[in-house]
């Protein structure tokens, strides 16, 4: 008798177990996807920006890349028209950026760059991923493309801050405890 009930209720607690480890389905994985990432692919950048000292802002470790005043005009470019395009919004309306701007300036328009990202992935749906729209250089290309050059965009943009922070005895902020 107890081994009757003894089965039923350690299958019933493994499923249950199951069920809480199984993620649930979305119907709009990709979307989903990039708002989940989307904190801490801003975290860095943004911190990253503000680690570098105004005076290196026009730093650039060879005569033939950029400053890093010109990476962070680029990060902010780059998200505008990534985000713009893959959530199928239209971009903002900003003042362009300079590289010669001013760190403040710089940093304020990193993280509104970054907050329109934010709101236009809060729109974003998955439907949309297959349609065409302009790309770098004019090229046709789909929102999913877009989507996918997105998420490493935000990878490459801090990857190469960190780089550039090292370069001038600045600890990047993922390497800090």
């Amino acid at each position: 008798m107890k081994t009757t009930l003894v089965i039923p209720a350690l299958l019933l607690l493994a499923a249950s177990a199951a069920a809480q480890t199984t993620p649930a389905l979305t119907k709009n994985p990709v979307s989903s996807a990039l708002r989940d990432i989307l904190p801490g692919r801003q975290k860095n950048p943004v911190a990253a920006v503000e680690a570098m000292p105004a005076d290196k802002f026009n730093y650039k470790p060879s005569a033939d890349q950029m400053t890093f005043g010109h990476l962070v005009a680029h990060m902010i470019e780059a998200n505008d028209f990534l985000c713009s395009k893959a959530a199928a919004v239209p971009p903002p309306k900003v003042e362009e950026v300079k590289d010669t701007d001013s760190k403040d300036k710089l940093v304020a328009a990193v993280k509104a760059s970054f907050d329109f990202c934010s709101d236009a992935l809060a729109k974003m749906d998955d439907s949309k991923l297959g349609e065409t729209t302009e790309g770098f250089g004019g090229k046709q290309v789909t929102r999913a493309l877009l989507s996918l050059g997105l998420s490493g965009a935000w990878a490459d943009h801090y990857a190469e801050a960190a780089m550039y922070l090292r370069l001038n005895g600045v600890l990047p902020p993922t390497a800090k405890k």
